[in-house]
């Protein structure tokens, strides 16, 4: 991998910048789809090992639990070290433990390469931003966050459909082991053409810019997480309780709000892409992603208060999904702009840290609002979280162009 190469011909950059964002998305693909091949294989690995679902969800919980925790240290190690090795290791060592379960003995042993499969995959995010933040021409870093995160929000959507034809012609191991093989020649693949993969610029003079735990613990960075965390509680609660909310509320038939849950996420992964193009053709970042982001918040609340009909539902949510996954791009082109050079791993590491982490603490308040009669605030409070995050929005991107009024040179 090299460091800073010397610019290929405009002309061909964007050949170039394909190139890398097939690399780079095929891993983060894969990352995503891992995380979502195993929940189809509950009901057999319960009629297999006699263990309880609570036991069978260890699984899931441990491998999303030691990504969240990895990511910031292994942020740290790919800033100082370079993103190449581990991003080959990491997608080595999370497909080759999804095709070892397959050899499972026991539950004790999925338990254990779920782990592994989570050290894996914590590489994924330090890595593939450090990488893309050097390697894809700076007019398209926008278009080019938002494949990556299009190509992650894929890999979700494929994991259970994908496990689960699978499993009408083969075994639950031989599926296992077939998904996971096709992790090698991705890593192939990538350290084929590694030599289009550029590493992130080093500062010149390490001692000029803050320490690792300072940058992190900085006004600007701890707004950014804030933010991250924030949105993701929001979207947390309306993944897990919008088809119970709206049953409750207005008597939503479970067709029908799931229906319109899947149009919100349709319309939140359609609007990724939207966010790039906005993001590669103005400046005014800011402005874009408060205003799609109140916008989609008022659609939200309207679900809550307002009746409306069946066919119009599905409408509404897909719109404040739009809405909402627009802001995301932006959002991430913010933070680079945000960076000092050569800290791309362990800042984009721990930032989206607080995306799991905002996921995981949103649906047992939310459900016990829902079990005091109270469904009517769930999507009131998701509203109010995504305005907060605006708040912190505003505060980091005004931090960060203060803390930039000292510029650190880059190699």
């Amino acid at each position: 991998m090299h460091a800073e190469t010397a610019d290929v011909p405009h002309q061909d950059a964007p050949h170039r910048d394909a190139r890398v964002l097939a690399l780079i998305g095929t891993g983060h693909f894969l990352s995503h789809f891992y995380m979502l091949c195993l929940p189809p294989l509950f009901l057999v690995w319960q009629a297999e090992f006699d263990v309880s679902f609570a036991t069978l969800g260890l699984a899931v919980a441990l491998m999303a639990g030691v990504t969240a925790a990895l990511q910031t240290p292994v942020g740290f190690l790919v800033d100082r070290h370079g993103a190449m090795p581990f991003l080959l290791g990491g997608v080595a060592l999370m497909a080759l433990s999804i095709a070892a379960m397959a050899f499972a003995p026991g539950f004790w042993a999925i338990v254990l390469l779920s782990i592994l499969s989570g050290v894996g995959n914590a590489v994924i995010h330090p890595a593939d931003y450090a990488i893309l933040g050097a390697s894809i021409h700076p007019s398209r870093i926008g278009r080019a966050f938002a494949m990556h995160t299009f190509t992650g929000n894929l890999g979700f959507a494929a994991g259970p459909p994908v496990v689960a034809a699978m499993l009408l012609v083969m075994d639950w191991r031989m599926a296992l082991l077939v998904l996971g093989l096709v992790g090698v020649p991705v890593v192939l693949a990538i350290q084929w053409q590694g030599r289009i993969l550029k590493d992130q610029a080093k500062p010149k003079d390490r001692a000029a810019g803050p320490g690792g735990r300072e940058l992190l613990l900085s006004r600007p960075i701890l707004l950014f997480f804030a933010f991250f965390l924030l949105s993701a509680m929001a979207g947390s609660a309306i993944q897990a309780w919008s088809i119970t909310v709206l049953g409750k509320l207005w008597g939503t038939p479970v067709a029908v709000a799931s229906l319109a849950l899947t149009a919100y996420m349709v319309g939140a992964t359609g609007g990724t892409l939207v966010g790039g193009w906005y993001a590669d053709r103005s400046t005014r970042h800011l402005v874009f992603v408060i205003s799609t982001t109140i916008a989609s918040a008022a659609l939200l609340l309207s679900l809550g208060l307002v009746p409306m009909p069946e066919w119009l539902l599905p409408a509404v949510a897909a719109a404040s999904g739009l809405l909402m996954g627009s802001s995301r791009t932006p959002r991430d082109v913010m933070l680079k702009n945000a960076i000092p050079p050569g800290q791309m791993g362990k800042v984009f590491g721990f930032v989206s840290s607080g995306l799991p982490l905002g996921g995981a603490i949103t649906p047992v308040p939310f459900g016990w609002l829902i079990d005091l009669g109270l469904a009517w605030m769930v999507f009131p409070l998701a509203a109010a979280l995504l305005v907060a995050s605006l708040f912190c929005m505003g505060s980091a991107q005004g931090a960060a162009l203060r803390a930039r009024a000292v510029p650190v040179a880059a190699e």
